[in-house]
C-alpha cells in the first residue's frame, strides 16, 4: 500500500494535469489570502493551519473520488476556459477525465504515471492517442519523478505555510455539502523546486480550500500569474493568468483507468520534455 504522503500527492497530480490542458471563482469581497479574518484569535489561526495541513491526508484516506475542474487561462487580452469531469484513485494516482474546451472534448487518462490524451481530429503517425511518460519527463528535466504531476506541490503545501498564512474566511455549501473555507498564502520558496517556481509565479501563491466536517477537500482554488517565454516579435515575457477550481465528490467511487491499446498510441514523451526545457 502506498504511503499517505504519496496518496496525497496524487490529489495534486490530478489538479495540475487537468489545468495543463484546461475558471476560477470567488468574489472580490473575499478576505485577502493569508490575512487573518477580523477578530480571529491566534489560537483560531493555529486551528485553521492544522486543518489545512491535514486536509490532503484526510482526503486521500477516502481512496478515490469523482472530480470536476474549471480552469481559465488568460494572456494578452485573450482567455481560454475549459471544464473537466472524471475520477481519481488516490491509492495509485490513476485517473480518467474528459476535458471540454473550444467545443472539443479531450479524453485523458493517467495510468501508472503515464498520461494518455485523445484529441478529436488529431493523430500522430495515424494513431489517435498521445502518450507522455511523466516520470521520464521529470528525469529529463532534472526533477524528482516521485513528485510528478504536482508542480504546485499540493501535498507539500502543508510544509509551506505557518499560522500567519492561513485564515478561516467563512462557511458555505459545495455541491450540497456544508464546508468551511480557508484562505491560504503559500510561500513558494518552501515548495520543491521553489527557486525556479518563484521566478515563474512570484513569492506567494494564493489558494482557497473548502473543507467538509471530516476535514476533506471539497473544493480547491488556485490563482496564479505565470511568466512565460516571449513569443513572436515580443522580447518581454508574457504574463499568463491561470485560475483553477477543483471539486471532489462521491468519495470511494470506482475508478477504471486503463491504458489504450498499444497499437493506437504514439509516444510524444521526448517532445514534451523538450518543450518543458525550452519554457524553463
Amino acid at each position: 500500500m502506498r504511503s499517505r504522503r504519496a496518496k496525497a500527492s496524487a490529489i495534486g497530480t490530478a489538479v495540475v494535469l487537468g489545468s495543463a490542458v484546461l475558471t476560477g471563482c470567488g468574489g472580490d469581497d473575499e478576505p485577502e489570502a493569508g490575512k487573518p479574518a477580523a477578530g480571529e484569535s491566534a489560537g483560531g489561526r493555529q486551528q485553521s493551519t492544522q486543518a489545512v495541513r491535514g486536509a490532503y491526508d484526510k482526503t486521500a484516506e477516502a481512496d478515490s473520488a469523482k472530480m470536476t475542474m474549471k480552469v481559465k487561462a488568460g494572456a494578452e487580452g485573450k482567455s481560454i476556459t475549459s471544464d473537466g469531469e472524471g475520477a481519481i484513485d488516490f491509492e495509485d494516482g490513476d485517473s480518467t477525465m474528459t476535458i471540454t474546451a473550444g467545443g472539443r472534448a479531450v479524453e485523458q487518462r493517467v495510468v501508472d504515471r503515464v498520461l494518455y490524451q485523445k484529441v478529436p481530429g488529431q493523430q500522430k503517425d495515424g494513431k489517435p492517442w498521445m502518450k507522455i511518460d511523466l516520470s521520464k519527463v521529470a528525469r529529463q528535466q532534472g526533477a524528482d519523478p516521485g513528485q510528478i504531476g504536482d508542480p504546485a506541490r499540493s501535498a507539500a503545501y502543508a510544509k509551506a505555510i505557518n499560522d500567519d498564512d492561513v485564515s478561516r474566511s467563512g462557511s458555505e455549501k459545495v455541491a450540497g455539502v456544508g464546508t468551511v473555507r480557508y484562505d491560504v498564502s503559500v510561500d513558494v520558496s518552501r515548495l520543491p523546486g521553489g527557486e525556479r517556481l518563484r521566478d515563474q509565479v512570484g513569492r506567494t501563491l494564493p489558494m482557497r480550500l473548502w473543507l467538509d466536517d471530516d476535514g476533506r477537500i471539497r473544493r480547491q482554488q488556485i490563482d496564479m500569474t505565470v511568466k512565460a517565454p516571449a513569443s513572436g516579435a515580443s522580447v518581454a515575457p508574457r504574463q499568463i493568468t491561470i485560475s483553477t477550481v477543483t471539486e471532489f465528490t462521491d468519495f470511494g467511487t470506482d475508478v477504471e483507468a486503463e491504458a489504450p491499446p498499444a497499437g493506437q498510441v504514439a509516444d510524444v514523451t521526448n517532445q514534451a520534455a523538450s518543450q518543458g526545457r525550452k519554457q524553463s
